[in-house]
């Protein structure tokens, strides 16, 4: 009788989850996939203006509109595929509102004037800065001026750089009750008229005196014959040294009417000689005044009520700027 064949049943005993296989690599290739695709996404939209992602939206609900109608929004830029929006590699052109902006921010010719004309008035005070700076530092180094730097003032004003040159008690720049300069300012002359000659300013020269009475005499000579013979004794002197004849526009005598020293107008201090090396705006003030362009009989009831003194003033900066000076210091 033949044996019956054994069959042994093997029951494996597992955690109760089948075998998976790959199919979790799809899913997470899948996942990674979309991440890459939504940030790419997000960058596209941030490196994008309005015109561009207009043109975008237009071209996602209707692709086809995109590629028959002209016009910036629509993405048909110049990329060789049309219809897919304007080169991301080239700047996006500027849209019709941007045009008109930049159309109405263009200067004007007015515009462009003054901006000129305010850098020409910088570059002429950096320049008188500048002449101020050299002086000072002659009045430091230079032997010849040295010892004189206390007699010689230097001060940025709104009509230019002011050079005074004032008496000290010991040491006068001229001759008792003359006009003859002492050998000492022509020295400070000699040294300053090379200097003030680099710039192209012209200067104005003020001749002063203090209010000591000029000695009685016969021919009526004053006070203010001698401070105008002073100031025309210092442009001879600054010729002499080299300065430009043309470059002396005016020659002033004012007596003691603008004392340096207001609280004692007998000072010694208020004998000076004042340089002007003034900016292009005064200088263009003092031209219209001498050729008449500022008449005296023009202008309204008001204008013409004012002393003449008062309109002398207004239509002498350099004279005007004596006066503001010498009242702040007092």
């Amino acid at each position: 009788m033949a044996e019956q064949p054994i069959i042994i049943k093997k029951v494996k005993k597992g955690g109760g989850h089948g075998h998976h296989g790959g199919a979790w690599k799809v899913a997470y290739a899948d996942f990674v996939t979309a991440m890459m695709a939504f940030f790419l996404l997000m960058w596209l939209l941030g490196s994008t203006d309005e015109e561009t992602k207009k043109g975008i939206s237009e071209y996602f609900q209707n692709p086809w509109n995109a590629t028959l109608i002209e016009g910036e929004s629509n993405g048909d830029g110049p990329s060789v595929v049309q219809g897919g929006g304007t080169d991301m590699l080239s700047p996006p052109a500027p849209s019709q509102k941007d045009e008109i902006a930049i159309k109405t921010e263009e200067p004007s010719a007015a515009d462009l004037a003054k901006m000129a004309e305010e850098a020409a008035v910088k570059k002429e005070t950096m320049q008188l800065e500048g002449l101020k700076e050299k002086i000072e530092d002659m009045l430091n180094n230079n032997d010849t001026l040295s010892e004189f730097k206390d007699q010689i003032k230097l001060e940025a004003t709104a009509v230019g750089l002011k050079i005074q040159i004032v008496d000290a008690k010991s040491r006068p720049m001229f001759k008792l009750a003359s006009s003859e300069a002492e050998p000492h300012a022509r020295k400070i002359l000699k040294e300053l008229a090379p200097v003030i000659n680099n710039l192209p300013n012209r200067i104005t020269i003020n001749g002063h005196t203090d209010a000591l009475p000029f000695p009685s005499n016969s021919t009526g000579y004053s006070n203010w014959e001698l401070s105008c013979d002073r100031a025309n004794e210092a442009r001879h002197q600054l010729i002499l040294s080299g300065l430009e004849e043309k470059k002396v526009l005016r020659v002033v005598g004012l007596s003691s009417s603008v004392p340096y020293n207001r609280q004692d107008p007998f000072d010694p201090m208020n004998r000076r000689i004042s340089i002007i090396v003034m900016n292009s705006r005064t200088e263009k003030q003092v031209l219209e005044e001498a050729s008449g362009a500022l008449d005296k009989d023009s202008g309204s009831g008001a204008e013409k009520s004012k002393t003449p003194f008062e309109r002398f003033l207004e239509m002498d900066p350099v004279i005007k700027s004596n006066m503001e000076i010498s009242v702040e210091k007092e």
